[in-house]
């Protein structure tokens, strides 16, 4: 099931928005993080950083043959060998992962999907207790230069509420100038 339209930008656009990276660590996501996975790769463009940073898998999926195609090639030019881009629709089949197997999620400008509640239980079904959900969104302004419609497109206190409802909690908000909020929650230990 292809998510709702998300607006997203040429390559060159995208990236010129973020410094991965940085806004990975502002996240959360350090060296202390085994295994990865992330809803929506698109370009890669935060893939390949945080394949850089954790110890680990970093598991990629997107829906789009095209976007798996693409992270998978950048990831062999960057000599990078623990990206796994896969293909998968993952809203319908979920990821294939078993639970309480990674330790960060990455749900960047997908949660304006039209069953949210549906990938942040898989979200928190994969993740090991303790673990992290970043998530990355469009602010809720009609100057962005894209993104979703309005309409659709979710302000922070919507994925707060629905990630809570997914069992998550402690959450952080992140500022991510120009046109991106961020959002830390954790997948409470027993």
């Amino acid at each position: 099931m292809k998510v709702r339209d998300s607006g997203m930008p040429e390559r060159e656009l995208w990236e010129s928005f973020f410094q991965p990276e940085q806004l990975l660590r502002i996240l959360g996501l350090d060296e202390r993080v085994r295994d990865a996975a992330e809803f929506g790769c698109g370009y890669g463009t935060f893939t390949l950083p945080a394949a850089r940073i954790i110890t680990g898998i970093i598991h990629a999926f997107d829906i789009e043959p095209e976007m798996v195609r693409l992270t998978a090639e950048r990831a062999a030019q960057a000599c990078r060998i623990n990206v796994k881009a896969v293909r998968r629709d993952f809203l319908e089949q979920g990821s294939g992962l078993p639970d309480a197997s990674v330790d960060y999620v990455m749900l960047f400008n997908i949660l304006h999907l039209e069953e949210p509640g549906l990938l942040l239980g898989e979200a928190a079904r994969i993740l090991k207790d303790g673990g992290r959900l970043g998530i990355i969104h469009w602010n809720h302004d009609p100057k962005t230069p894209r993104g979703p419609s309005l309409d659709i497109r979710p302000r922070p206190e919507d994925c707060v509420r629905w990630a809570q409802t997914a069992g998550f909690s402690e959450s952080r908000l992140f500022d991510l100038k120009p046109y991106h909020y961020g959002i830390v929650m954790r997948r409470p230990r027993p």
